[in-house]
C-alpha cells in the first residue's frame, strides 16, 4: 500500500479563491476593507517568514494587512498598550499576536488581551469557551484547516477512532474538541495522548484518523500507524537546514490510505483558515 498524498496547497488555493470572492462581495456590498493587523515581536525568523506569509495570502485575497514590528526589547506594558490601541482601532478587525514572545513577556497575559471579537486566531477563553458548547465564533486556524483537508479528501469522520497526539492550545485540545462535536467532519471517537500516554504505540494503531501534533521530528514511525489509517501531520520541524514533519513520511507512507506532507500539507491550510476568521472578524463588526 502507498498512501495516497493530501495536498494541502491546492487546498488551501481553492479555499483562498472562494475567500477572495466572498471578500469582494462584502467590501462591494459595506464599503469596509477587512484589515489584519499582525504584530510581530523580536527578530526570530521563522516568525518573521510566518507572518510575511499570512502578508501575501492576505494581498491576495483582497484583506489589507498592517504588521507592527517592534524590538525584542518590548515591554509587556508596551505590548499591551499596543493592543489595546489595535483593540480601539474601528478599522481593524482581526489581530495577530505572533508566537513565540520574548522571554519578559507573558503570553497568556497578551492574548488574553486581545478582545474576543477580534481574536482571529481563537486563543481568548471566550471564544475557546464557545467552541467548547458547539457555537463557535472564530474556529483555531490549524485544527480548521486539518478537518477540511480530511474533508476534502473524502475522509468519513463519523463514527471513526480520531487519536490526536499532543495536547497543546493551539493544535492538540481544540483539535479534539472540533472532532469530537456534532457536525460535518466531526462525531469521532477521540483519544489524546501526550508525553505521559503508557504504551503509546498500541494506541496510536487503534486510529482510523491519526493527528499528529508534537513537535517531535519524524516521531511517528510505521510500526505506530494502522494500515489503511489516515495521518496528518501537522509538526514542522527543521532538521539539517530541511523541513520535516513529526512523521516519518516515507515510512508511514507504506501503510496509511492517506498522508499529508511537510511542507505542502497543513501549513498552508492554517493560512488560508486565518484569512476566513479575518472576513468573519469584519462581517461581525458590520452587524455589531
Amino acid at each position: 500500500m502507498t498512501a495516497r498524498v493530501i495536498d494541502g496547497k491546492a487546498v488551501a488555493a481553492k479555499v483562498r479563491e472562494q475567500i477572495a470572492d466572498v471578500v469582494e462581495q462584502f467590501r462591494n456590498q459595506s464599503n469596509v476593507e477587512p484589515h489584519l493587523a499582525a504584530v510581530l515581536v523580536g527578530d526570530d525568523p521563522a516568525s518573521a517568514i510566518y507572518v510575511r506569509n499570512k502578508e501575501r495570502a492576505c494581498e491576495k485575497v483582497g484583506i489589507k494587512s498592517t504588521l507592527h514590528r517592534l524590538s525584542g526589547e518590548t515591554t509587556q506594558a508596551q505590548l499591551l498598550d499596543l493592543v489595546q490601541q489595535l483593540n480601539s482601532d474601528r478599522s481593524v478587525h482581526g489581530i495577530l499576536v505572533q508566537l513565540p514572545l520574548p522571554q519578559q513577556i507573558d503570553p497568556i497575559a497578551i492574548l488574553d488581551a486581545v478582545t474576543p471579537l477580534k481574536d482571529v486566531d481563537a486563543f481568548h477563553p471566550e471564544n475557546v469557551g464557545l467552541i467548547v458548547q458547539g457555537r463557535p465564533r472564530f474556529l483555531p486556524c490549524t485544527p480548521r484547516g486539518v478537518q477540511v483537508l480530511l474533508a476534502e479528501s473524502g475522509t468519513d469522520v463519523s463514527g471513526k477512532h480520531a487519536v490526536v497526539l499532543g495536547r497543546s492550545e493551539i493544535v492538540g485540545k481544540p483539535m479534539a474538541l472540533l472532532l469530537m462535536q456534532k457536525g460535518e467532519t466531526a462525531n469521532a471517537t477521540v483519544t489524546i495522548c501526550h508525553s505521559r500516554t503508557q504504551n503509546l504505540a498500541d494506541v496510536t494503531r487503534t486510529a482510523d484518523i491519526l493527528i499528529a501534533a508534537i513537535g517531535s521530528p519524524e516521531f511517528v514511525t510505521g510500526d505506530m500507524v494502522k494500515p489503511g489509517a489516515v495521518v496528518i501531520d501537522v509538526g514542522t520541524n527543521r532538521v539539517n537546514d530541511k523541513l520535516v514533519g513529526d512523521v516519518a513520511f516515507d515510512q508511514v507512507a507504506e501503510i496509511a490510505a492517506a498522508i499529508t506532507p511537510v511542507p505542502g500539507g497543513v501549513g498552508p491550510m492554517t493560512i488560508a483558515m486565518l484569512l476566513q476568521n479575518t472576513l468573519t472578524a469584519a462581517k461581525l463588526s458590520v452587524d455589531s
